[in-house]
């Protein structure tokens, strides 16, 4: 073998799952045919699930070091949302793709890994042992997995001849990086009689440290086929036609069209090929949904693929990847669809729509529905399955962050074991023949009430409560010493 896991692109998913393998001490090549990282933002928010999981690695607080990372409420179909609570405190940020792409790289540099530009896959053959994949600069790696984090045209699905059912896009917006001039002072989703209407999101601050905002242009305007070039006088007269004089713009970073096209690979495995990311789910933008689910992605993949690598991963734990992840990335692409249609994306003002929209606008101010829904936005509502725990709360669950005396629950798992949380001390002897890939914790920080529970590296909950961890400590790490 050349190396253990081939990553076919080195976008956020790619990224953060070659960081997860190098937490597993996984030998990794990260390939991306790009000759250099992309500077355009592309997606700009990060989801307090993503934030949590970056914060189990120790990335966290060095990300949002990285510049002025503005703390937002989420939406649901422009309504907005606070996507924070007690239980999950750390709230959306402002994040640009470009930025975490460039964090990413740079830590991993410092570890000896860096993305292989100009890499531009061109076939792929599997056998019982590994992968063999061809290059077109005529490079041929073999490696034992292959990850398909390439995008939504996605060569590797192409040439697995993955299904990839869904909905064709049937219209567009522009979408752009722009600077704009009284952009404080309106709705960040604001429509108008003939069906114009315009998004504005933050994105930090251009190369010159100048204000930039994420600006979205739908209505019968905007509609146009993907290749038609989005004009400075097209974005202009969009502003004017949604805002008038009360906003206009200062500089045009770049605009491109997008589509409402929805579609999802129907498996994530294919033998020892996994598709990840936009290469296994494309969907609109909204809620920057898409980078995140691809990093979810990425962090439920990489500890098991380091675990079927240093040879201690259970039998099929692969296939749990699919199993979670399919259904998680299927809800997303739901909540978007129920989003288009609330947004009039179109650009339709059709009554019916309209109506639609007023009463389920009146019905986020109840409690319960803005708690459903910022947990669909926030990625706190995905539960996994657990076979055989399911009845507690927790279980499948994120792991709430307690504070153990000397470290958190996050801290914990920066070391990309699993963690056995054993208050009353009851599991010494019972987990010390897993102790290489579960650490065991019986200490709690001075009036932190804390129960009985098992982590897994990904910071996800698969066992709590009474009873016996044996079973569940089998299930998911593998034969005891």
């Amino acid at each position: 073998m050349d190396t253990d896991v081939l990553i076919v692109g080195a976008g956020p998913t790619g990224l953060t799952l070659a960081n997860e393998l190098l937490l597993a001490g996984v030998s990794t090549v990260l390939a991306d045919r790009l000759p250099q990282r992309s500077d355009l933002s592309r997606a700009g928010g990060v989801q307090p699930r993503t934030l949590e999981a970056l914060d189990q690695r120790g990335l966290l607080e060095p990300l949002l070091a990285t510049g002025e990372h503005p703390v937002g409420n989420g939406h649901f179909a422009g309504i907005p949302l606070p996507l924070g609570s007690d239980e999950h405190p750390l709230p959306w940020r402002s994040v640009p793709q470009v930025v975490i792409e460039g964090f990413f790289e740079e830590h991993l540099a410092a570890h000896g890994l860096r993305a292989r530009r100009n890499h531009e896959l061109a076939g792929l053959a599997q056998d019982g042992d590994g992968v063999t994949a061809a290059f077109a600069d005529g490079t041929v790696l073999r490696c034992r997995y292959l990850v398909a984090a390439d995008g939504a045209h996605s060569t590797v699905r192409s040439l697995l001849g993955a299904a990839f059912p869904g909905q064709a896009g049937t219209s567009t917006v522009v979408a752009a990086d722009a600077r704009l001039d009284g952009a404080d002072a309106v709705l960040s989703h604001t429509w108008n009689e003939d069906g114009h209407w315009a998004a504005l999101f933050p994105l930090g601050t251009d190369p010159q440290g100048r204000p930039l905002r994420r600006l979205v242009l739908g209505g019968p305007d905007h509609s146009l086929p993907r290749e038609v070039p989005v004009t400075e006088e097209e974005v202009r007269r969009g502003l004017d036609t949604v805002f008038g004089t009360r906003v206009r713009l200062l500089g045009l970073r770049y605009a491109r069209r997008i589509t409402n096209a929805s579609r999802q690979v129907a498996e994530y495995r294919h033998g020892r090929v996994f598709l990840a990311g936009d290469a296994a789910h494309v969907h609109l933008p909204l809620g920057a949904q898409g980078m995140n689910t691809g990093m979810q992605d990425a962090f439920n993949l990489g500890w098991k693929l380091g675990a079927a690598v240093q040879g201690w991963a259970p039998k099929d734990l692969l296939d749990t990847y699919h199993a979670e992840r399919h259904p998680a990335g299927a809800a997303v692409l739901r909540n978007v669809r129920a989003q288009s249609l609330l947004m009039d994306w179109a650009g339709t003002r059709d009554p019916e729509v309209l109506a639609a929209r007023e009463i389920f606008t009146d019905l986020t101010g109840l409690p319960e529905v803005r708690h459903r829904l910022a947990g669909l936005m926030s990625g706190m509502a995905v539960r996994y399955p657990m076979p055989g725990t399911e009845d507690h709360p927790l279980v499948g669950r994120p792991a709430p962050d307690l504070d153990l005396g000397p470290a958190r629950v996050h801290e914990l798992l920066r070391s990309g074991h699993g963690v056995l949380l054993d208050p009353a001390g009851a599991f010494a002897r019972t987990a010390a023949p897993w102790s290489d890939r579960v650490e065991r914790v019986d200490r709690v920080g001075q009036g932190v009430a804390a129960e009985p529970m098992l982590v897994r590296p990904d910071g996800y909950v698969c066992w709590a409560g009474a009873g016996d961890p044996v079973p569940a400590l089998g299930h998911w790490f593998g034969e005891p010493r």
